[in-house]
């Protein structure tokens, strides 16, 4: 039997139940998914599929660069979100919850079809509250072949126990690490434990994948990447997250600094413009100054008109430009 398959299915019965009052994630929000009632992320025993489509937006090591070496991330992005942050980019889909719900079968197509177009990858999106349906799914699909790295691309805010079933079956972890402050995170995000949930989630990422492994082409076959996320006016916030990764994990570990920040949904007052480049840059250089190898990084501080800002509406997200 495939040795991933055998993982999956443990894991599935390790957690099995736990929809029935949701505990799932730290929002413990106690709903009975499996009689279709929503949890605090909106979404109930169902996935909601907002998009799953061929992407470069990711780092290069994910998606590779246009035309080559193939045609991009396989992304896979979840309706429904159990974290919220009120500047969320993909508002759409986290708040908005747009997209339609999906069977496991369904989900497995959609996983297939990637497959069969070339992806370099499986790129789950917000996965983490709708662990169980993904699971039964990647089940589903690799009975029938599926034999990509699966990429667990998530917002950080999840449960160590429950990262530890996705042993053997995540091959790159693509966690954020949004926030080390709880006032930050209680204002931004209403979850003041954001960081005691994250900081072990991240660590059991690390003790899984500690090593970014990259293929001939340059593609991550496995490891972890930590994305961090500069909000303006919060470096202090930055630099405590990267003290906190060269010390707790490792300057080794993969580290994509982001500063691609626009205001978005309801995102307050303060965050109502973009990073500048002094913070940026000082987060940069505080990167270089702890000794991260494997960093990626955005050069250029985006100037305020959206670009970078998805649409899900459209065919093409993620080739939108103004009118």
């Amino acid at each position: 039997m495939d040795p991933v398959l055998s993982r999956i299915e443990r894991a599935l019965e390790a957690l099995a139940g736990r929809e029935a009052a949701c505990d799932l994630c730290p929002r413990e929000c106690g709903a009975n998914r499996t009689d279709a009632e929503a949890g605090v992320c909106g979404i109930g025993p169902r996935a909601g599929l907002a998009r799953a489509l061929l992407h470069y937006g990711e780092e290069p090591v994910i998606s590779g660069r246009e035309p080559a070496p193939g045609p991009g991330s396989g992304t896979i992005f979840f309706t429904g979100c159990n974290l919220g942050c009120l500047f969320c980019q993909n508002y759409q889909i986290s708040w908005e919850r747009q997209g339609h719900l999906v069977s496991d079968a369904e989900l497995a197509s959609a996983m297939l079809d990637l497959q069969g177009k070339g992806a370099l990858n499986i790129n789950l999106v917000s996965p983490s509250h709708v662990v169980l349906p993904a699971l039964r799914a990647l089940r589903l699909a690799r009975r029938d072949g599926l034999n990509l790295p699966l990429v667990w691309n998530s917002n950080g805010y999840e449960k160590e126990a429950v990262v530890e079933r996705l042993a053997g079956i995540v091959d790159v972890y693509l966690p954020d690490l949004k926030y080390v402050s709880p006032e930050l995170s209680a204002r931004y995000a209403g979850a003041a434990d954001y960081f005691d949930w994250a900081g072990p989630a991240l660590q059991e990422m690390y003790v899984q994948q500690p090593d970014l492994v990259l293929d001939e082409n340059g593609i991550a076959r496995a490891g972890m990447i930590i994305r961090h996320l500069v909000l303006p006016g919060c470096t202090d916030d930055s630099l405590a997250a990267l003290e906190w990764i060269a010390g707790r994990l490792s300057p080794a570990v993969g580290l994509s600094l982001m500063s691609q920040y626009h205001p978005c949904h309801q995102a307050p007052p303060e965050l109502q413009r973009g990073v500048r480049a002094d913070e940026y840059g000082r987060v940069l250089t505080r990167a270089g100054e702890l000794g991260f190898e494997n960093l990626f990084v955005q050069p250029d501080v985006f100037p305020e008109d959206g670009r970078l800002v998805p649409d899900f509406r459209r065919d093409e997200p993620f080739r939108w430009k103004p009118d």
